[in-house]
């Protein structure tokens, strides 16, 4: 495939991790189609959404295809999972604010991003879900903003319900993930995930930026009673 059948300049592969149940397949529908799955279905395994979006940076503009994979958060896939790390460039890491118990794993899923991933310093942007659900709430703001400075995670409070923030946490991690790439020349881990993940283009380094040359291969709805 030559550049002229490609239409973006970058494509980027992010992972959504956390515990089963936060609503990680929840979230990334409601990114990339607007609409919100009122039925709960746990992931078997793993799956991947993609989109579109336009990245403006240093006077110039991006155009991006999105990939975002959706892994299953029970114990027993774990294994495969992880398989998927080391060809990730970012990783949104979801908790429901509901569940202390899924807030308590956050420390468990940084260590395996950090054994796994391409670096021990890989781009997250950490993701308290279901901020609607304000009755129903256990953690506090006090809880994460600790965790965040502790490990230096970016935070945000999202809703699958609502579509709120969930826009904002995925391009804050396209932002850190096209700064790093925008510097990969000086980067030799990111360059090297860059060049030999099977599931990422080709690419060729100029001076500012990475160049592709080949490449393998409805408003959101308001639920009260939703428990994504």
């Amino acid at each position: 495939m030559t550049t002229a059948n490609i239409d973006y300049d970058y494509l980027l592969k992010f992972l959504v991790l956390g515990d089963s149940g936060v609503g990680k397949t929840c979230l990334l529908y409601q990114y990339t189609d607007g609409r919100f799955h009122t039925q709960f279905i746990s992931t078997v395994g793993i799956d991947f959404r993609e989109k579109r979006l336009v990245y403006s940076s240093r006077g110039r503009r991006h155009r991006i295809h999105l990939q975002i994979w959706d892994t299953a958060g029970q114990e027993r896939f774990r294994s495969l999972t992880t398989a998927f790390y080391r060809d990730a460039m970012g990783f949104l890491l979801i908790f429901d604010l509901t569940s202390q118990k899924s807030f308590l794993e956050i420390t468990n899923w940084l260590e395996q991003l950090r054994m796994h991933a391409y670096t021990e310093d890989p781009d997250v942007v950490l993701c308290g879900n279901k901020c609607d659900l304000l009755q129903l709430r256990v953690v506090s703001r006090e809880q994460v903003t600790a965790l965040a400075q502790r490990y230096r995670l970016p935070y945000i409070e999202t809703s699958a319900c609502t579509g709120a923030n969930i826009q904002q946490a995925v391009e804050l991690l396209v932002g850190r993930v096209m700064e790093r790439i925008e510097n990969a020349v000086s980067n030799r881990d990111f360059t090297l995930l860059m060049a030999q993940s099977r599931r990422l283009p080709n690419i060729a380094y100029g001076p500012d930026i990475v160049r592709l040359h080949q490449a393998n291969g409805s408003p959101p709805r308001r639920n009260r009673n939703c428990n994504c």
